[in-house]
């Protein structure tokens, strides 16, 4: 009975957005809840489909929002693709392994790509808390670093020294180590997860450092160093390499001329990717066995994936073989691609539906990006989530998307398409959000 805590934060989300709006509880309850808790411990409550900290938390306030604040919603493109992209992938589930062991992943796909994406879209920009949004989730991935600085000393996390004693038996953190240290998870389950996330806030810091948001040069500059050093303390290798083209977009939205310099780099990414590519088939296609050193065996292990996998994975093309009922080959238990993975688990429409996010909103946001003048606010915005893209794209080719790694996709990808379809104004400096509260007396009553 003490894991009925994980519905703690959705009695504080509810209180607040009746009391001052959707928009302040999914600033100051959803957004702190989504990056300081664990998703992976859940409330076991008879006729609940196994709630977690998140879903009590966001629930509430799209309840909230649905009835109140949800005035001159712009359906777009992209809710069609997010809405098919949840859609089939409980489907999938569904005909895999039937509505029992479905349940738990409807809501994981309701409370976790839709409502993120509805609401960030909705409110973010609207409500002109674009840069509060950005602050918050950068204060609460710095406070994850700074305590992971414990982890990364004693190997384990305290989340689950705190945690466990609540939800006995469910936790999920895994302790792994590179070059003899240990890699810090955080509230994440597994250092991976903990790498794609703290990049992404370090993309995020960067932004509000070049603009002054924090209003304070010194106190911009130390919470950009703590990002790079909760970056540092994962030592996961895919979300690196995805820091570098995160960077590389960022190059482009500096430029004083985006499209030239977008066409270099362009031209210069395919002209190494051919010898590179033949460069990397002849390195880690040599097996397993044949490997010099971790890293060649790592690179072996990935590339074998593909050909154990392939055919398997075109079996069930249209809808895949489900979560946990895809026929694993024993000699590769993990497969290191979350593209591959999603193709196995879930079929080629769901894959297609992911790989059109990633291309239409990268693009969308570079050409927005590259009309405004160089510095402003909307370029650098726009660049900046343009790189978490970039950074996610290549760090999702050699690890997985899971926990708050999803939800903070979808929540950039409502962000991103907020920006795009509504009238952006330049954000507030100052300290407090620009949240207009709803003040009426008779909060209930609806005028058509």
């Amino acid at each position: 009975m003490l894991s009925i805590i994980a519905g703690v934060p959705g009695v504080f989300a509810l209180m607040i957005a009746l009391n001052r709006g959707s928009a302040v509880a999914f600033l100051n309850v959803y957004i702190p809840v989504l990056f300081l808790l664990p998703t992976y411990y859940r409330w076991y409550a008879p006729g609940l489909p196994d709630p977690s900290f998140h879903h009590a938390a966001i629930f509430p306030i799209f309840a909230v929002w649905l009835l109140r604040d949800n005035i001159d919603y712009r359906f777009s493109t992209m809710d069609v693709v997010v809405l098919t992209y949840a859609f089939l992938t409980a489907l999938s589930e569904y005909m895999a392994a039937g509505y029992k062991e479905a349940q738990n992943l409807i809501i994981d796909a309701i409370a976790g790509m839709i409502l993120p994406y509805v609401l960030a879209k909705s409110l973010i920009v609207r409500k002109d808390l674009t840069v509060e949004a950005g602050k918050r989730i950068v204060l609460c991935l710095f406070a994850v670093a700074v305590i992971s600085v414990w982890e990364f000393k004693m190997g384990y996390t305290p989340w689950s020294r705190i945690l466990d004693h609540f939800f006995p038996g469910q936790n999920s953190f895994v302790t792994t180590f590179r070059w003899g240290f240990v890699r810090i998870a955080g509230p994440y389950g597994h250092a991976i997860l903990a790498g794609i996330i703290m990049v992404v806030g370090f993309r995020l810091a960067v932004w509000l450092e070049e603009r002054n948001h924090w209003g304070n040069k010194r106190k911009g500059q130390l919470i950009t160093l703590g990002m790079f050093g909760g970056v540092f303390m994962t030592m996961v290798k895919g979300p690196w390499l995805g820091a570098l083209f995160g960077y590389l977009v960022m190059v482009i939205g500096r430029s004083k001329r985006p499209a030239p310099t977008l066409a270099i780099i362009a031209i210069l990414v395919v002209g190494a990717s051919v010898p590179g590519f033949l460069w990397l088939k002849s390195w880690a296609g040599v097996g397993r066995e044949n490997a010099k050193s971790d890293t060649q065996e790592t690179a072996a292990y990935r590339w074998s994936l593909f050909e154990e996998y392939g055919d398997i994975a075109l079996e069930h093309a249209w809808l895949g073989w489900g979560r946990n009922t895809w026929p694993e080959i024993s000699e590769f238990p993990s497969i290191d691609n979350y593209f591959l993975l999603l193709l196995i688990m879930h079929g080629v429409p769901v894959l297609l539906c992911l790989w059109f996010i990633f291309i239409w909103m990268s693009a969308r946001l570079m050409i927005r990006g590259s009309r405004a003048p160089p510095g402003s606010e909307i370029r650098t915005l726009t660049f900046t989530l343009a790189s978490v893209y970039a950074v996610y794209f290549v760090s999702l080719a050699t690890v997985y998307m899971g926990t708050q790694t999803t939800q903070l996709f979808f929540l950039i990808t409502g962000w991103a398409e907020g920006v795009l379809i509504y009238r952006m104004r330049e954000p507030s400096v100052s300290g407090m959000p620009q949240v207009v509260e709803d003040r009426r007396p008779f909060k209930f009553r609806r005028v058509l």
